[in-house]
């Protein structure tokens, strides 16, 4: 009897078993699947940052126990993956692949030479959208060119309806199991040996993942269960909800959609019929700028690393390790970028208030290439992703798309009086500090020695001075900034 050779179902930013177009598609061609996870070492894509790569081991944990739930594996591979697949292929004696697009140039080109590959030995790779709500391509201006501008872009993507209803997980998939690499012999140069993904993903000593645990569950039903207590609960006053910085009314959904663990299309359908008409638009225009962020990418690859505006290719960033080291660490002196930075830190996330203060300062106050803040998000946010990231801090820094202007500079005092009145949120993170009264908090070098006394703080000792001036840190952006103007 000739064996049915199974399918390989190749899993990245989508490790989730419902609303998976791709294993849906498998299931419905009534294939049995191979499942595997490849942590990209080629140099062809950008390595994942050291926050994102522990939630991926605590989320490919719970991944796995599901999938054995289901009679199958994820087998965890490092290395690169247009060497990897054909391999797999040819061992396994699967026919096809299956897997969603991807949408970074990078990445594409990646795929697109694994789909010639394969090609050529008579095998198919089938690939399907299921990481964004809409694909980037589908939303045009009437030209075909790109939108530049968010609220145009929303418009014409609302203009197309209803983003399609999720997938529900199929009953029977059809899982196997890698069982059948155990005997492979390591001689043989072909010959795939799993990795461990302990050694790749965990930090090790010291380990600076200790308290991160400690604000993050794991795996497709807890994030499941988030979304909903999420729609049923802060998404009624989301409107201002998502600006206090101190408050647990953000939805913190983005480390999951950021691997797939939830969709965006479940999320939206999940918060679509809930909440007051505006807070729920509010929040749905959220997911859109995700899109959006991803439809810049698409159509702008050199994102994460060149302005898009190209004046600011003459602006006269500073070079300071010493400052930069300083908003790295939370230790400005200027307490709500401290206690930002510092939740990040903890927890591998920041409030998204805090991301723009905190950004805004290092791009303009201390005028430091926004680049070097990309990179120090991108390696301690477990929601960094390559769009995301990027078009943000472009934004911030006012050099990209749909952009800030530069001149717009968050000055932190009014940030903190608007979104952190009672100084919950700094007392949280900057705990020398908590004693200081109200009117103190915001800016300490400002206050009484008496009160700074009292409250046991002593500025340049217990708590640093202040890395710039916020006056002159604001005038010498602007200096900067009329030099572009002028050249």
């Amino acid at each position: 009897m000739t064996r049915t050779p199974p399918a390989l179902l190749w899993f990245r930013d989508d490790l989730r078993l419902a609303d998976h177009p791709a294993l849906n598609a498998a299931v419905e061609a009534g294939e049995t699947c191979l499942c595997v996870y490849i942590l990209d070492s080629s140099n062809t894509t950008r390595p994942m940052g050291s926050a994102l790569k522990w939630f991926l081991h605590e989320t490919l944990v719970a991944f796995r126990k599901s999938l054995k739930d289901q009679g199958g594996d994820c087998l965890f591979l490092e290395g690169d993956p247009a060497e990897l697949i054909p391999q797999l292929m040819e061992q396994s004696g699967a026919r096809k692949l299956y897997c969603h697009h991807r949408y970074q140039q990078e990445a594409r080109d990646q795929d697109e030479a694994i789909a010639r590959t394969l090609e050529q030995s008579g095998r198919e790779m089938r690939r399907f959208h299921g990481t964004v709500l809409r694909p980037p391509e589908t939303v045009t201006t009437k030209t075909g060119s790109p939108y530049k501008i968010f609220t145009a872009w929303w418009k014409a993507f609302k203009a197309l309806g209803t983003p399609p209803l999720p997938i529900a997980a199929p009953k029977k998939p059809g899982f196997s199991d890698w069982n059948f690499l155990n005997g492979t012999s390591r001689k043989d140069k072909k010959s795939i040996s799993p990795a461990d993904p302990e050694k790749m993903l965990l930090p090790g000593h010291p380990d600076w993942a200790g308290k991160m645990g400690e604000y993050w569950e794991f795996g497709e039903q807890a994030a499941q269960e988030i979304a909903h207590d999420f729609a049923s609960g802060p998404l009624d006053h989301y409107e201002t909800g998502r600006n206090d910085m101190a408050a647990e009314d953000s939805s913190r959904l983005s480390p999951y959609l950021r691997l797939g663990v939830i969709s965006p299309r479940q999320v939206w359908h999940i918060c679509a019929d809930k909440g007051a008409k505006t807070d729920r638009e509010i929040y749905l225009s959220e997911l859109g700028w995700r899109d959006f962020s991803w439809y810049t990418l698409f159509h702008n690859p050199h994102l994460p690393d060149r302005n898009l505006k190209t004046q600011f290719d003459a602006l006269g960033w500073r070079r300071s390790r010493k400052d930069l080291v300083a908003w790295q660490k939370g230790q400005t002196g200027i307490p709500v970028i401290d206690a930002g930075m510092r939740q990040l830190w903890e927890t591998g996330w920041m409030h998204n208030r805090a991301r723009m203060i905190v950004a805004s300062f290092l791009a303009k106050h201390l005028l430091i290439d926004w680049r070097q803040g990309e990179a120090w998000f991108w390696d301690t946010l477990i929601d960094a992703d390559p769009a995301s990231n990027a078009v943000n801090w472009q934004w911030v820094a006012g050099t990209g798309i749909e952009a800030s202007p530069f001149f717009r500079i968050f000055n932190p005092l009014r940030q903190t009086e608007k979104f952190d009145p009672k100084g919950d949120y700094i007392r949280r993170w900057v705990p020398e500090l908590a004693r200081l009264p109200d009117e103190a908090l915001a800016a300490p070098w400002e206050a009484e020695p008496a009160v700074l006394e009292k409250a046991a703080v002593t500025l340049g000792k217990t708590y640093p001075k202040p890395v710039v001036s916020l006056n002159e840190g604001r005038d010498r952006a602007m200096a900067a900034y009329r030099k572009t103007r002028a050249s």
